[in-house]
């Protein structure tokens, strides 16, 4: 199984985020454009792992708590490592500083499983494509700078989940595995 721990982003954001992504892929088809069902956050990414090591992960991600929900603004589009030689094309993120905390504790529970804690610094943000050749054409880059400031809108929550990512011709698939309530519902 190949699994991550991830935010699941709302309706609304993703609408948003496929509006651009259909508007980018007519400038430029080339990059490995993200589809929109499959856009999250991603806290930790784990990797391929025995189906018998299912049970002691989800009790690991079971034990995390955090002192307040998370807030998330999704805005702005950038590249990684930089526009010069993209690799990725991603959306920001505004976060909250409980985000930051959880992907910490996410990573401290895990590792009590075995699995390694992450050696890169969290850096929160949407991947929507891939570049094949470290490279992107004028034409795109022209489009994302006169799109560079989007707000595709927000999201509040208190949940985060493990989910299997399933490799086909057509890209990954994703199933939610687990749900973990990491901070109470405010009511």
């Amino acid at each position: 199984m190949r699994l991550f721990v991830a935010l699941e982003i709302p309706a609304e954001v993703r609408e948003n985020l496929a509006a651009l992504l259909g508007e980018l892929r007519t400038v430029d088809a080339s990059p490995w454009w993200v589809r929109p069902e499959n856009v999250h956050v991603t806290l930790k990414f784990i990797g391929e792992t025995p189906q018998e090591r299912l049970g002691v992960i989800r009790a690991a991600l079971a034990t995390v708590r955090a002192k307040a929900g998370v807030n998330l603004e999704f805005h702005r589009l950038g590249f990684f490592p930089g526009e010069k030689r993209p690799r990725v094309l991603w959306a920001g993120i505004e976060a909250s500083a409980t985000l930051g905390s959880l992907a910490k504790d996410v990573d401290a529970a895990l590792e009590t499983t075995g699995i390694p804690r992450e050696t890169r610094e969290f850096a929160p943000h949407l991947t929507l494509a891939r570049f094949k050749e470290d490279r992107a054409s004028e034409k795109l880059l022209a489009a994302i700078r006169e799109r560079a400031e989007p707000n595709f809108g927000s999201l509040r929550t208190n949940e985060f989940h493990l989910i299997e990512s399933k490799l086909n011709a057509r890209g990954a698939e994703y199933s939610r595995i687990a749900s973990f309530t990491f901070f109470p519902v405010e009511g």
